[in-house]
């Protein structure tokens, strides 16, 4: 889908124009694949926009660059306020927010060490990643025949740029045979995550959801949603699954920032059947905190203004 263009785009401390935010072509990130990243939204809320656990995203930034030896030549507050300015040079009330870190011009090769680490912040309207129609009716996702990463291949605990090809083959394996999203499974055939989001199961009652050490990234919309559910008293474990467990489903979701809150209504051409109320009552909360109507998580919203 186009990107719709906006004024400003924050790159190593500076608000540059959107036209002008360019790299070279001998990027080391553009070749290698070596940059880490992060997907936040901000919503339009009473007292303005508010950026949904800006601080969490980008703690789990700076943790991926320590994973890929990265030194983020910026601290913590640094980007969380570069946040911000980039969302108010652009005057929007609700945004996708991108921020990326790679390694930039100067190194060609495999040791990266002596390539410099630029940082990027961009920001863009966007609307729901899998659709309106999705996040109200539910999803048709398929089982893909691509595996996910092997944690000590490529760190599946890393949001790193690179490691999103094997989420890419996924998708358009997906798309192409005429489905809305891929799930991956891990090398021993367990339920890791969607292409790019979590994956919860609702059975009897109670969530689960495939640990991180199953593949799982440890997603921020995951831990919320694990919160919001032992707030509403609802089991929620993480737990090792099968595709079969998807079948047998009473329900079952995807979570993540551009996701959100995504129902699945069907897998592999087996109904699992319009969201249920587990979904509905998570979902409907998730909503509700974003928008800034639930006071009692106001802490997970950081206001731009």
């Amino acid at each position: 889908m186009p990107i719709p263009e906006v004024d400003k785009i924050w790159m190593d401390g500076e608000l540059v124009d959107w036209k002008e935010a360019k790299v070279h072509i001998l990027t080391h990130s553009l070749h290698y694949g070596s940059g880490v990243f992060e997907g936040i939204r901000a919503y339009e809320t009473p007292k303005g926009a508010a950026v949904f656990r800006l601080t969490d995203h980008m703690k789990r930034l700076f943790r991926s660059a320590h994973i890929y030896h990265m030194e983020i030549p910026f601290s913590l507050d640094e980007l969380v306020e570069a946040t911000k300015v980039v969302i108010r040079a652009n005057g929007l009330k609700s945004c996708y927010i991108r921020p990326i870190a790679f390694r930039g011009y100067g190194e060609m090769g495999l040791h990266p060490l002596g390539a410099p680490v630029n940082v990027a912040i961009a920001v863009w309207p966007w609307g729901a990643y899998l659709g309106e129609e999705g996040i109200e009716h539910g999803v048709r996702a398929k089982v893909s025949s691509f595996r996910r990463n092997e944690a000590n291949s490529i760190p599946t605990a890393a949001k790193a740029t690179g490691q999103y090809l094997n989420s890419i083959l996924a998708k358009m394996e997906v798309i192409e045979a005429g489905y809305d999203e891929a799930v991956l499974l891990n090398m021993h055939g367990h339920i890791a995550d969607g292409a790019g989001e979590n994956i919860f199961v609702a059975r009897h009652g109670s969530l689960y959801t495939p640990p991180t050490s199953s593949g799982a990234l440890e997603g921020i919309t995951r831990d919320s949603v694990m919160i919001i559910a032992e707030d509403f008293e609802i089991p929620c474990r993480e737990r090792d699954l099968v595709r079969t467990d998807l079948y047998i489903a009473d329900e079952a979701f995807f979570t993540g920032t551009a996701a959100e809150v995504v129902p699945i209504r069907e897998i592999d051409n087996r109904a699992i059947g319009e969201p249920g109320p587990i979904t509905k009552r998570i979902q409907g909360k998730f909503f509700q905190i974003v928008a800034g109507k639930d006071k009692d998580y106001d802490h997970w919203l950081e206001y731009v203004d």
